[in-house]
């Protein structure tokens, strides 16, 4: 029962903090896609299309991947089907979302 409320509030925590980055400086024309993830692939594209440094969390906050990307293309096909969250750094800026893999 205590995993299930440490993991309510780490989505709390994760998306409040998101969506008040949101002022501070989002990613121009940042787009993720498919998003659930059924394929092993998922596109992340934003309007500078610069390397991308991803940091892949699963919902204990345990970071189960890091990479940088230099096109659009991630490949997640190692990762568990269940809910993630993502960290998208490009130029000082950054980004997170809810990432689902089935």
């Amino acid at each position: 029962m205590k995993h299930i409320y440490f993991i309510l509030l780490f989505f709390c925590i994760s998306f409040s903090y998101a969506q008040s980055s949101r002022a501070n400086g989002d990613i121009d024309g940042f787009k993720l896609y498919p998003n659930p993830v059924t394929s092993g692939k998922v596109y992340i594209s934003t309007q500078q299309n610069d390397a991308k440094q991803i940091l892949i969390f699963d919902v204990l906050g345990n970071q189960v991947l890091e990479t940088t990307i230099l096109g659009k293309e991630l490949n997640v096909s190692e990762l568990d089907a269940g809910v993630y969250v993502l960290r998208v750094y490009e130029n000082n800026k950054a980004v997170t979302r809810k990432l689902i893999i089935k």
